[in-house]
């Protein structure tokens, strides 16, 4: 059980390993078992890296520097490099040379952070695995806060932007909101996963072995952590507040792709909770809602046409998809339940109940829509769509959540 081994005051050298290290294949699952039965590496911390043959040196260094004293000959650093043009790989296999705690994996058949990191915790000899970025923005000092934080008996422990002593350095409003609008849409499709954390994108972190081992991992894009929270078994996890730093070398690898693959993590993980059918159904509905809102709101809002404002327009628009959202809904989606109350007024009692949860949604739908037109400077069409998108899930999981039962009569 996550937990229960306790590999951190257990002493002993580790044995110095090859430098290059052949790259796993098959199904991406970290084996229970530590490879090498003789090995007494408590730590394995992943490295994953393409083009970072600027960076690759000093991280490395400062992580010596710092684990030598803590873990001296009881931890490991695994570099793995998707076949960097600037060969990055090369440089590492270079360091091992005069740190022999360094192994190196070249991929050239896979690529994508997360599958790097899963490859390298199949080869690591540690009961505790660890990632950081390459780039020298996850400060290596943070390393042993975290170690300390499960020692102290928590299965996961990761460096947050968003507690207390965190922070980022000089981000545009831009990054700053996606940064946020990404936590809150984790909120809203996985409350109760990603409700357990503060920054789920956090790509800094460390976990016993035990948490993932033999758990079929299927990660999409840059961010492993939801994978891990989502499929591990964790009891006790705790957070460490660290300042985000802007890369002073190489270019920066953030771009929409990442939020968009993010997105599609979270709904792959939400898919395998949800009745399929019933949502899509929902989904139908909540098309049809889209339409009548979207004509409101260019009849209200446009220049060429009332001109209302925005907020104002935006809420009567919705008001009304809202109602049109429920008599579809409530005839078609949960019709089985619907028939199951029948009347006027156990009708009225659930519409009450759709409008509280979907006007909820309208506010974060209202705030969202101001954020990526006003913050952004989105389309303002554009920018309502991924806004309703985003709420319908929302509205959908509490609907579901509540069956669609109106109260019992007083």
């Amino acid at each position: 059980m996550p937990g229960s081994e306790s590999p951190f005051d257990r002493p002993g050298p580790a044995g110095p390993g090859p430098a290059l290290v052949a790259v796993p294949t098959g199904a991406l699952v970290v084996p229970s078992t530590v490879p090498g039965a003789a090995s007494t590496v408590r730590l394995s911390l992943v490295i994953p890296t393409y083009n970072e043959a600027r960076n690759v040196g000093e991280l490395v260094a400062r992580l010596v520097a710092l684990l030598d004293p803590a873990l001296a000959g009881a931890y490991e650093l695994i570099l793995v490099d998707d076949d960097s043009p600037d060969r990055t790989w090369e440089l590492g296999l270079s360091l091992g040379r005069t740190h022999p705690q360094l192994r190196v994996l070249r991929r050239t058949a896979e690529r994508g952070l997360s599958t790097a990191v899963i490859r390298g915790w199949q080869v690591a000899r540690g009961e505790v695995l660890a990632v950081i970025d390459a780039d020298l923005q996850h400060p290596p000092e943070i390393v042993l806060r975290l170690w300390e934080a499960l020692r102290e008996g928590n299965d996961l422990a990761l460096a947050s932007r968003n507690v207390e002593g965190g922070g980022v350095s000089n981000w545009s409003l831009r990054r700053r909101l996606l940064s946020r609008g990404a936590q809150v849409m984790g909120l809203l499709i996985l409350p109760g996963i990603l409700g357990r954390v503060s920054d789920p994108m956090s790509g800094y972190f460390m976990l016993r072995r035990a948490v993932i081992a033999d758990v079929p991992l299927s990660p999409v894009g840059y961010k492993i952590l939801i994978e891990v929270i989502g499929r591990g078994r964790i009891a006790r996890l705790a957070e460490v507040g660290y300042v985000f730093r802007e890369r002073s070398e190489g270019e920066s690898k953030v771009s929409w792709r990442i939020y968009l693959d993010y997105l599609r993590h979270l709904l792959r993980l939400r898919g395998s909770q949800l009745p399929l059918g019933r949502l899509l159904r929902f989904a139908v509905v909540g098309l049809s809602g889209l339409v009548v809102d979207m004509g409101l709101l260019y009849l209200l809002s446009d220049p060429s046409r009332l001109g209302w404002g925005l907020t104002r327009s935006k809420l009567l628009a919705a008001e009304v998809a809202i109602v049109n959202n429920f008599v579809w809904n409530d005839l078609w989606t949960f019709r089985d339940l619907a028939r199951a109350q029948p009347g006027l007024r156990q009708a009225l009692r659930r519409f009450a109940k759709f409008n509280a949860i979907c006007s909820m949604g309208l506010a974060f739908n209202v705030l969202l829509l101001n954020a990526m037109y006003n913050g952004l400077h989105l389309d303002r069409y554009v920018a309502n769509a991924v806004a309703v998108g985003v709420v319908t899930l929302w509205n959908f999981w509490l609907n579901l959540k509540l069956r669609w039962r109106a109260s019992s009569p007083s």
